[in-house]
């Protein structure tokens, strides 16, 4: 009987691995089409999309069936458990990449901010290089690889305020660029989101390997680093 369960762990494993692969390529496709203003590749993503909803449900369902096939010992428990949490997180993520195709259609043809738009493709590539690595850190039981992976968002939240200075300073230089910076507004809050998921995503390895549950967040919100920079710039005028 805990042979079969086993067989199921790992066709369980495989499916959420696929997961976190389309979930990655949804992230470069959207953001690429974003920047490019390309407005047919998104319309596609969209049209095409891989229904990262759809394949939550299902992994769901099988992660309940598992549970109820067997006691399973306190490992195969701690993983299926860290499966189902981490699919939750899976599904936002793909939901946010979603959403910056669908921006990509409205931004269409409107003045550009290239300065925010380099921002943004960084912001993209260590979101999914983050989520390449907690992938691998999940595929190899590596607590210390997901830990580090956690800390990169700090990266992420540097790059979320310092993109917010360049849509402002862009607009203050051209006010024609403001249609396309409500745009760049949500697509950086996005991508901003999508590594706070990878976080969690991060904390389900941790607890996965060791059992723990643990905050791998900062204390200090991104809001709260925004309201500092705000009130510092008001004492200077």
């Amino acid at each position: 009987m805990h042979e079969v369960f086993l067989d199921e762990l790992k066709k369980l494993n495989t499916r959420f691995m696929n997961m976190v692969i389309d979930v990655s390529e949804e992230i470069d496709d959207s953001t690429q089409a974003f920047i490019d203003h390309d407005k047919k590749a998104a319309q596609k993503l969209i049209k095409d999309d891989k229904d990262i909803s759809a394949d939550a449900l299902k992994v769901e369902k099988r992660t309940l069936k598992l549970m109820a096939l067997q006691q399973p010992v306190a490992s195969d428990f701690r993983n299926v458990i860290a499966i189902l949490k981490a699919t939750t997180d899976l599904e936002r993520i793909g939901e946010n990449a979603m959403s910056i195709s669908a921006e990509t259609i409205r931004v269409k043809g409107n003045k550009r901010i290239e300065a925010t738009e380099k921002i943004i493709t960084e912001m993209s590539q260590k979101v999914t290089f983050m989520l390449d690595q907690v992938l691998k850190a999940f595929i190899q039981n590596d607590e210390t690889l997901a830990r580090q992976v956690a800390k990169k968002d700090d990266e992420i939240d540097q790059l979320y305020v310092k993109a917010r200075h360049s849509i402002i300073d862009g607009v203050k230089a051209d006010n024609t660029a403001a249609i396309a910076a409500a745009s760049y507004f949500i697509v950086i809050r996005l991508l901003e989101r999508i590594g706070d998921h990878v976080v969690n995503l991060a904390q389900w390895v941790v607890y996965k390997v060791s059992g723990e549950l643990i905050d791998l967040n900062e204390d200090e919100s991104v809001e709260d680093e925004l309201d500092l920079d705000t009130n510092n710039s008001k004492d200077k005028n």
